[in-house]
């Protein structure tokens, strides 16, 4: 059974992005990044939401030629492997190739893809995220909290939601992000 996982650089202050719709701030040195790309390696489909899906959507196109860092080359060929879902109502064609859009999000079928994977699951954005927690359905939490409090924004875990959670890793980075991987403790 895959795990799904939540993976995200926030703020120390909990968002993802500020109040004008920013994350400028959050942009992995080449440590950080290429910590995530071994994090991101295992995970064979990526779920996400329209906004989510425009931003990232960037790693189909990037050039990964050999004037592009290895860390970015590598990023890039690791996002184009995978199948990406994308939840969606306005969406009505996928820019990128292994990708699939849904109209809604639903917790059966999200259950039975994780039942089904031989690959972990990523979950990408805070709402999406928040509906798969209230679902009960996320098993891991990775957050990478970069130096920068912002003072609002978009809070990278939902409100009103109790999440009883494991510490299971910690790491600390040169540029002074902090690195934090829990297990969602079943209720």
């Amino acid at each position: 059974m895959a795990k799904l996982t939540y993976l995200m650089l926030a703020s120390l202050d909990g968002y993802i992005e500020d109040e004008k719709g920013e994350f400028g701030w959050a942009e992995p040195d080449a440590e950080v990044h290429s910590f995530v790309n071994d994090l991101v390696r295992p995970v064979g489909t990526h779920l996400c939401g329209r906004r989510m899906y425009e931003t990232m959507v960037w790693w189909e196109t990037v050039d990964t030629g050999p004037e592009q860092d290895a860390v970015t080359r590598d990023y890039a060929a690791i996002w184009r492997s995978a199948d990406k879902v994308v939840f969606s109502k306005t969406l009505r064609a996928a820019e990128s190739e292994r990708t699939v859009i849904e109209s809604a999000f639903e917790p059966e079928a999200i259950a039975q893809l994780k039942a089904s994977s031989e690959r972990d699951i990523s979950i990408g954005g805070p709402e999406l995220a928040g509906q798969a927690i209230a679902a009960g359905l996320l098993d891991e939490l990775h957050l990478l909290l970069v130096p920068v409090s912002v003072g609002g924004g978009k809070p990278v875990l939902p409100t009103g939601v109790h999440l009883p959670l494991e510490l299971l890793d910690e790491r600390r980075f040169t540029g002074g992000t902090v690195y934090v991987h829990y297990r969602v403790v079943p209720a």
